[in-house]
């Protein structure tokens, strides 16, 4: 009985360079190939390792700087044989180049009507599609931001997979109608949910499963929980941009070994817990009860002290 692992990776633009008032190509070039760690770099990773990985394309900076930005970087992870499905920030519908960030619309998509997120998921798809992406069949919200709304306009507009629910997020901007602890995926408002791994860092707090989140101790303890106890899947979480310092100058070298460790561990396990894209549409086993991994204060510890050196030392920037 195998795990499958959707490891998926945001990729989107960084509102704070459009606030600090970037030029467009350096705000692509921040938020998506920064420092020479970004989508480019994490797709050489996962090659050499023979993994699969979701790239979640927010194509709503388009209309603020049109399309060829965006289909250069669908092209890029397409050629690398990699999904491409969509992702959502709607502030982007208001912005303007140059205007640092003056003119935005609401940013969290769960503050949109039913009708208005089929509107902007609809619109979101046609600009996906029209930089060369296939018709997307799953969707993650910006900051994980989806309600029962949400899931009721991709159903409506023939979705299949939605990976919002992220329990260390929830209930706000995460707001679908789950439990915080809720990991297994598991049929909802007729989507399959696919929601976000945790781990439990002290009785009732989580934090979900990404590289900036998890020290590369964690994440193997979580991987090793998880093919131990069976569990359904295992959805992990990275961003385009989160190998770099925040500015999007130099890498950060604790995210880049985390990256690296999480690859080898995967490629270790590939047997057992076989990496997967969401169009291969894997056998789930829908509503399981999955419980996170406990506390650990060890662990814990081990990643502060190792993540106050990162923001002392790798997130200066040069």
């Amino acid at each position: 009985m195998t795990s499958p692992v959707f490891l998926t990776v945001d990729t989107e633009l960084m509102w704070r360079h459009h606030s600090d008032g970037l030029a467009g190509a350096e705000i692509f070039a921040r938020s998506l190939e920064p420092a020479g760690v970004g989508v480019s770099y994490q797709l050489e990773v996962l090659a050499r390792h023979g993994l699969k990985a979701c790239f979640f394309v927010d194509p709503m900076p388009a209309l603020t700087f049109g399309l060829a930005p965006v289909r250069a970087i669908v092209e890029t992870i397409l050629a690398a044989g990699q999904e491409v499905q969509l992702h959502l920030h709607p502030n982007w519908t208001a912005a303007v180049a140059g205007d640092k960030g003056a003119r935005a619309a609401r940013f969290e998509l769960v503050e949109y009507s039913l009708a208005e997120q089929c509107d902007l998921i609809r619109g979101a798809t046609a600009l996906l599609v029209a930089t060369g992406a296939p018709p997307p069949i799953a969707f993650r919200g910006g900051s994980y931001s989806a309600n029962a709304d949400t899931l009721t306009a991709l159903v409506e507009l023939g979705f299949v997979y939605d990976s919002s629910h992220n329990g260390s997020e929830h209930p706000w901007p995460s707001a679908i109608d789950l439990p915080s602890a809720q990991i297994a995926p598991l049929a909802h408002l007729g989507m399959i949910e696919v929601p976000v791994t945790l781990i439990e860092e002290k009785a009732g707090a989580f934090r979900n499963f990404q590289i900036c989140a998890l020290s590369a101790g964690e994440m193997r303890a979580a991987l090793d929980h998880a093919r131990d106890q069976r569990h359904a899947a295992v959805t992990i979480v990275s961003h385009s941009f989160e190998l770099a310092n925040r500015a999007g100058t130099r890498p950060n070298a604790v995210h880049v070994r985390r990256f690296e460790a999480l690859c080898a561990l995967l490629a270790e396990r590939a047997t057992e817990m076989p990496t997967v894209h969401f169009v291969d549409r894997p056998a789930l086993r829908l509503g399981q009860y999955d419980v996170p991994l406990g506390p650990d204060p060890l662990r814990t510890r081990w990643r502060q002290a190792e993540q106050l050196w990162s923001n002392m030392v790798a997130e200066r920037a040069a």
